[in-house]
């Protein structure tokens, strides 16, 4: 009989099919072997079922069924050039293996040390499919040995996940209050502005001396937050009345903050009465990003209710061509959204370089959706009117009132005497 569609046709409709991609690896008596499928998927939890569909011209058909057994490694998104070598697509190779992590587990085939998922199987049964044969595998192991987004196959192009953006974003003001503090405002006024960005609908960093008792013009507590040095000041400022306390991870001797093996003993002196946000310095540069993403890791394990990135200021000197791009942001964040798990990931941005609104674009279509800001940007960070903006324009719902900002505004602009307060030099 005469098939229903020609072989092009039928190409060229599964393209549209997105998927993901993995390699499928053997090793037995008749060597190792390996390639990249996207024809994999699940098939029974009980018992732990997977299936594969091999050409029955390939040499990995020929090993899988002599051997019995296979592997398949999920890839990740920085597994292109790995795809792309066990897909026979560099002729040069000889050996497809090499310059890649490999271990064997229970059947002795191959799984990828570093994959973002991985399964190991028997061959259960065999069933002829067409062309094809499809291999059902009993897991007898599994491991997801890290958290990344994977690889995807798609009109025969390689890709990732590209995230909507968000229906709605949040902000918390991490600057105007310090700022003005610095500025030695008075206390009334002070809190005039605090009123009103309460009534914004944003949360407030106060420096730790106007923590206690800080409520709105109803005598109910502001939703404010004070960044705190070590276990008693969070134990104090929980017990002020602060809805958050905020603490920076102090990565060496003598540096602000605290260090990572006395988070626990913070946790514990604040628990169950505020939020705690737990801060990374210097998140987005580069050369730290393998040392970010382990701390995600090490905040999220400790217990912390929020994890917030913060850039580093521009000191002056020079800097590297990838600090602040987008490009890295968006690889860095891919990995530590994922890490970071049900966890609030914050962002706290600067615009030294121009650049902040568009990191902030690139932070929400990768999965972030709370945000630091400041008051016309004075303290150097993202300036949250101009964020707002950006997300009316886009579409993205805030849960803050334009009319009590905009009091926010002039209330700041008359304490200061001269307009906007200065930027940090």
């Amino acid at each position: 009989m005469r098939a229903a569609v020609d072989e092009s046709t039928f190409r060229q409709t599964l393209a549209r099919w997105p998927s993901g991609v993995a390699i499928v690896t053997t090793e037995g008596a008749l060597g190792r072997h390996g390639m990249t499928a996207s024809s994999f998927c699940s098939l029974s939890l009980d018992p732990p079922l997977v299936l594969v569909c091999m050409d029955r011209r390939i040499r990995s058909h020929q090993l899988i069924e002599e051997h019995g057994v296979f592997a398949v490694s999920v890839l990740g998104r920085d597994h292109i050039d790995l795809g792309r070598r066990f897909a026979g697509m560099e002729p040069g190779v000889k050996d497809r293996f090499e310059d890649a992590g490999w271990e064997t587990r229970v059947t002795g085939s191959p799984v990828l040390t570093d994959a973002a998922a991985w399964v190991d199987c028997k061959v259960r049964h065999a069933y002829p499919g067409g062309d094809h044969t499809i291999f059902v595998g009993e897991v007898v192991d599994a491991r997801v040995p890290r958290l990344v987004s994977p690889l995807l196959f798609h009109s025969r192009a390689w890709g990732q996940i590209a995230d909507p953006l968000p229906d709605a974003v949040t902000v918390a003001d991490v600057g105007s209050a310090v700022q003005l503090a610095l500025r030695a405002s008075p206390r009334r006024p002070t809190a005039r502005l605090l009123d009103a960005l309460s009534r914004a609908g944003v949360r407030v960093r106060l420096p730790a001396g106007q923590a206690v008792g800080a409520r709105d013009a109803e005598g109910c507590a502001l939703p404010v937050s004070v960044l705190v040095p070590g276990p008693d000041a969070a134990a104090a400022a929980a017990a002020s009345g602060v809805t958050a306390v905020e603490f920076t991870v102090a990565e060496r001797p003598g540096a602000p903050g605290i260090r990572l093996a006395d988070v626990p003993a913070l946790l514990s002196a604040a628990a169950g009465s505020v939020t705690v946000v737990g801060r990374i310095p210097d998140a987005l540069n580069p050369s730290r990003a393998p040392r970010v993403l382990d701390l995600v890791a090490a905040l999220r394990s400790a217990g912390c209710d929020e994890i917030a990135l913060e850039e580093a200021a521009d000191t002056g000197g020079e800097a590297s061509p990838d600090q602040s791009s987008p490009l890295h942001l968006r690889l860095l964040l891919q990995d530590a959204v994922q890490l970071a798990g049900g966890i609030p990931l914050r962002l706290c941005l600067r615009d030294d370089h121009g650049l902040g609104l568009v990191n902030a674009l690139t932070a929400m279509k990768s999965g972030v959706r709370h945000f630091d800001t400041a008051l016309a940007g004075c303290d150097g960070t993202l300036d949250t009117e101009r964020l707002l903006l950006l997300c009316s324009r886009m579409g993205v719902g805030v849960p803050v009132e334009s009319g009590p900002l905009a009091e926010c505004r002039t209330e700041l602009n008359r304490l200061v005497r001269r307009g906007r307060p200065r930027r940090p030099a």
